[in-house]
């Protein structure tokens, strides 16, 4: 029977002859056939991957050195374009579209001779907490089917968490990989914003988006990292910036850390306080290794969420008005419109609840009157967050925040007060904002029986620091590992 539990053991199975890339492939469709309630996938590519994994079977014989990502099999999200296979965004407005092309990361994973295994479901848009947002219904948190699983990548996590693909992408633009991370018991990482290319990755905000990994661990996703960060050139917006060699996480902590964490998230209302204790009793813990640990005040925690979404819903507005059923995906099917009726119609059907009201903010805010009440001031606070960021990282090693002020909550509990929804975001949100590295690692269990996760977030293009840290943390202090759900 199939078992797995890391990409290098996983290799390792394949070079003796333990197991095949095709009967990988096997038992990750049977369990994606068993578990289908859970609504992770929109498609999946079961023949194609099946016989990619015989393609790959045939190589290994060869005696060819194995690539990084040899065999694995990997789930991207719905949002993140693969050629010659649908791409919806989770909404009715690209009902029956085939991608094109390439996103460069998808790009990148074949060219290390990965197996995708499917597209999963996700916010429309990815717009959303919960993964309640999506065309194709929610998805269910496998490890308690009455809870959301997070959003909006919350298909990516599940698949994940479910035993349904070895490593998965999503897209990280408030907190879409860390807090459906946080609420799924997995770990989940937001690379500096520029570190992958979102070349192919359908635009929700443009200066926020990140595709970003999920995985039960982490050098496996430090290997994706390894494989699919770097420079482009079809995205103008993608790093230069010099790489590291991300799978090298064996170097130990050659003096002791500086820790910051913000007073002011540590002692929120909204903050659940058995989250709370555990955050302060894992301080102690890193107190008496011998590492200094200091709360840093921070003034401008309570502007993060309203100035987050004001400059996100306003590059919305933007970015989705090619979404007019004109060019590609659903058009109202009454031939008798005028054009702005064909407009208001197709987009009035094809979008939904939640996509339309961020539309409609975004469209206010960049209106004439109120574009510097609203933009402006908003960019100008984004501004005073990294400049404030710098300040910190010139006296801190990490910074230390809790991902979700609770864990993974009741389907439909916030459906009706989306201003409760978006405070939900109120600890990642941040790190989009500024732009910088960070992580949700699985430490804890509540005692309501859920996951939750330590938020590490380091300075840019820290990101081989960060995987280190983590792995160190994980090692030393995760609670009682996460059961196979197999």
């Amino acid at each position: 029977m199939f078992s797995y539990e890391t990409i290098q053991q996983y290799h390792l199975d394949l070079l003796d002859g333990t197991t095949s890339c095709v009967a990988a492939v096997k038992h990750y469709l049977s369990q994606i056939n068993d578990q289908n309630h859970l609504n992770a996938f929109t498609q999946v590519y079961g023949e194609e991957a099946l016989l990619k994994a015989g393609l790959l079977d045939e190589k290994r014989k060869a005696n060819l050195p194995l690539k990084k990502l040899h065999g694995v099999v990997i789930a991207i999200k719905d949002v993140i374009c693969y050629k010659n296979h649908p791409i919806t965004a989770a909404s009715g407005i690209l009902k029956n579209f085939i991608s094109v092309f390439n996103a460069t990361a998808v790009e990148k994973l074949l060219a290390e001779d990965a197996i995708i295994i499917g597209h999963t479901n996700c916010d429309e848009f990815a717009m959303g907490s919960t993964n309640e947002n999506s065309v194709y219904g929610s998805v269910l948190n496998a490890l308690d089917e009455t809870k959301v699983p997070g959003g909006s990548s919350g298909g990516s996590a599940v698949a994940v968490q479910a035993g349904l693909c070895m490593v998965s992408l999503g897209s990280d633009t408030g907190g879409s990989v860390r807090q459906p991370a946080d609420f799924c018991g997995i770990v989940g990482l937001k690379p500096t914003y520029g570190r992958i290319s979102r070349y192919g990755l359908i635009a929700y905000a443009s200066s926020f988006d990140q595709i970003g990994i999920f995985g039960n661990n982490i050098p496996d996703v430090a290997v994706v990292l390894d494989s699919i960060a770097g420079k482009d050139e079809f995205d103008s917006t993608v790093s230069t910036h010099p790489l590291d060699q991300y799978t090298e996480l064996e170097t130990p902590l050659s003096k002791p850390l500086r820790i910051g964490y913000l007073d002011e998230a540590f002692n929120s209302p909204a903050l659940d306080s058995e989250i709370q204790i555990s955050l302060f009793e894992f301080l102690d813990v890193q107190k008496d290794r011998g590492h200094s640990v200091e709360a840093i005040r921070f003034e401008f925690l309570d502007y993060i969420v309203p100035c987050y979404y004001v400059l996100t819903t306003a590059e919305a507005s933007s970015n989705l008005s090619r979404f007019d059923g004109i060019r590609f995906g659903f058009r109202n099917a009454d031939r008798d419109h005028e054009l702005k009726d064909l407009y208001c119609h197709s987009r009035s059907e094809g979008f939904g609840k939640e996509v339309k009201r961020r539309i409609m903010l975004g469209t206010f805010v960049l209106s004439a009157g109120y574009y510097d009440a609203y933009y402006t001031k908003a960019q100008q606070v984004r501004q005073l967050l990294m400049e404030k960021v710098a300040l910190i990282f010139k006296d801190f090693d990490v910074l230390i925040l809790p991902t979700s002020p609770s864990t993974a909550f009741s389907i439909g509990d916030k459906l009706d007060d989306p201003i409760a929804m978006y405070m939900a975001d109120i600890f990642t949100v941040f790190s989009n904002l500024i732009g910088t590295p960070s992580i949700s690692i699985p430490l804890f269990w509540h005692k309501n029986g859920l996951p939750y996760g330590l938020q590490v977030m380091t300075p840019h293009f820290s990101e081989l620091f960060l995987l280190q840290l983590s792995n160190h943390w994980l090692r030393q202090y995760r609670s009682p590992v996460l059961k196979n759900l197999n």
